[in-house]
């Protein structure tokens, strides 16, 4: 699969660089983000997300939408959002949610201030952000922060990319295939227009399982 680079220069630095265009746009996002809800974004998996009350980890979680939603069905979740005015609309948007909120970062995602292990974790428009590189690291560290028989839930974009912004190219089947190294079964793979009608804009969606189902919690 290419790994074409599209937006912006190879000179911002590694770590931040999938951020870049996010802050100057926040306050449109923020609009963008919560016209759509949990469930129209997520409506292809929403079978495959933990019924019981779950420990879940949302990467690149924008405004927490899908935070927001996830504590309302009872789960616990850790929102990773590294842009500060993404972060600030979510903390004001949801602030009756009990959302955990970190400033973080794939392809590391340190999560010093909350470790341990998580039943599922979501990576909505995320994934495109990192280069082949940190696709490889990033999958390896998820499947790290899975518990058995845990769900990597992760959402690929594809289509022009917009002014500013920093993404590769990137395939379902490669996202697949490198879930595999790590013992990550693929137990959903599917593709949707975009659901904010871009008719140039259309995404993939996967479910990645760590294989070990044994104490698993769903």
């Amino acid at each position: 699969m290419s790994d074409r680079l599209a937006g912006a220069g190879d000179f911002i630095g590694q770590t931040t660089r999938g951020t870049v265009g996010y802050a100057m746009a926040a306050d449109a996002l923020a609009v963008q983000y919560e016209a759509v809800t949990f469930g129209e974004v997520h409506r292809d998996v929403l079978g495959l997300v933990p019924t019981r009350p779950a420990r879940i980890l949302d990467v690149g979680a924008g405004t927490g939408r899908d935070a927001a939603a996830l504590v309302a069905l009872g789960h616990s979740v850790v929102a990773v959002e590294p842009t500060t005015e993404l972060r600030v609309h979510g903390q004001r948007i949801h602030a009756d949610s009990a959302i955990e909120w970190v400033d973080d970062v794939l392809p590391d995602l340190a999560l010093s201030k909350c470790p341990g292990r998580f039943e599922a974790v979501f990576a909505t428009a995320v994934w495109m952000h990192l280069d082949a590189e940190e696709r490889k690291h990033a999958m390896a560290r998820v499947a790290a922060l899975l518990l058995p028989g845990g769900r990597f839930f992760v959402t690929l974009r594809h289509g022009p990319v917009p002014n500013g912004r920093h993404m590769f190219e990137v395939s379902a089947a490669e996202t697949a295939e490198l879930g595999a190294t790590h013992a990550l079964q693929t137990v959903f793979n599917g593709g949707r227009s975009d659901i904010h009608g871009r008719e140039s804009v259309w995404w993939s969606s996967l479910v990645l399982q760590a294989n070990n189902i044994r104490n698993a919690r769903h």
